[in-house]
């Protein structure tokens, strides 16, 4: 199990590093396409630095805003606060703040920029939807993810991202505006080129990033309670309500935060038949070009990967 965990931690770390390549390769082609733009390279810097250092320490607020949260009652939600008291005594964590979200799919997600500030938000539907020890799970890889650091992670895989982005507007309208034109059809060719393949190539980079975050998160959580079932449990419930039941009251742009992907419920959706433990049926191997572009893992994946764990 341990193994696992470090192995995630490696695979983020070079997703991470492969992110910062992919925007020094962009600038340089940049740079070199449109014969100069340094100053318009360190422009955009400043702003992604300024605009997601603001976002960083204000992800909490922002997350809970548009997620229309309200603060957890400590006597209406006993239970959840004594459920969340005992993990943090036992993992060493700052007890977070606690939130509720009034919508009847159930789910949960954190957020916070460092355990000192952290916030675990739960919706009405997964507390009445989950026993105690499946609560418990959830609760675990949410803190997790406090542990872990992963918002200040995904902070950085969306500055970077969004760097890129900037870069490539920037060498689309310097092109269309009529730039340095000595390079001729080749530079124009390959400013398009850039256009079109580098924010694809950042997206999949982010994306790998969130599903490898998750994974981390559930070994962490199982972790804290010396057993994957109640998580795997949990995951199964959850995902089938996801599968009919879209969450009304939450922005789409929340969704990589959520423990399940809240918005994936389809028209006449057909779920898959129980599995040998009641879950979802073991999905085929291989993977379909959707899911390189998903936020989560395949849960099947998870729960697999959940009840192998040896403790």
């Amino acid at each position: 199990m341990y193994e696992q965990i470090a192995a995630n931690k490696r695979k983020t770390f070079l997703l991470i590093f492969g992110f910062v390549v992919l925007l020094a390769l962009v600038g340089l082609a940049f740079n070199f396409l449109l014969s100069g733009g340094v100053v318009g390279i360190v422009i955009v810097a400043v702003i992604v630095i300024v605009s997601s250092t603001v976002s960083y320490f204000n992800s909490d607020k922002a997350a809970l805003a548009i997620s229309h949260a309200k603060p957890a009652d400590p006597h209406q939600y006993a239970r959840l606060y004594n459920l969340i008291e005992g993990l943090c005594i036992a993992s060493g964590l700052p007890k977070p703040r606690l939130y509720i979200i009034e919508d009847e799919a159930p789910n949960a997600f954190a957020t916070g920029r460092n355990p000192n500030h952290a916030v675990v938000c739960v919706t009405q539907g997964i507390l009445d939807a989950l026993p105690p020890d499946e609560l418990k799970g959830v609760l675990a890889h949410e803190l997790a993810h406090v542990k872990h650091r992963d918002i200040l992670i995904g902070s950085i895989a969306a500055a970077v991202a969004m760097a890129i982005t900037f870069v490539v507007r920037i060498a689309l309208w310097t092109t269309l505006l009529g730039g340095d034109d000595d390079d001729g059809p080749l530079g124009i060719i390959g400013v398009l080129a850039l256009v079109l393949l580098a924010p694809l190539a950042a997206a999949l980079i982010q994306m790998a990033v969130s599903r490898s975050r998750e994974y981390e998160a559930d070994a962490g959580g199982a972790a804290m309670l010396g057993t994957g079932e109640p998580l795997a449990r949990a995951l199964e419930k959850i995902d089938a309500y996801a599968k009919r039941i879209p969450m009304q009251k939450v922005n789409p742009a929340q969704e990589s935060a959520f423990i399940i992907n809240p918005f994936q419920a389809q028209p006449q959706a057909q779920l898959q038949g129980p599995g040998p433990r009641g879950g979802t049926q073991q999905r085929q191997r291989g993977k379909s070009l959707g899911e390189y572009f998903s936020t989560h893992p395949p849960t099947a994946e998870r729960i697999a990967r959940l009840r192998a764990m040896q403790f």
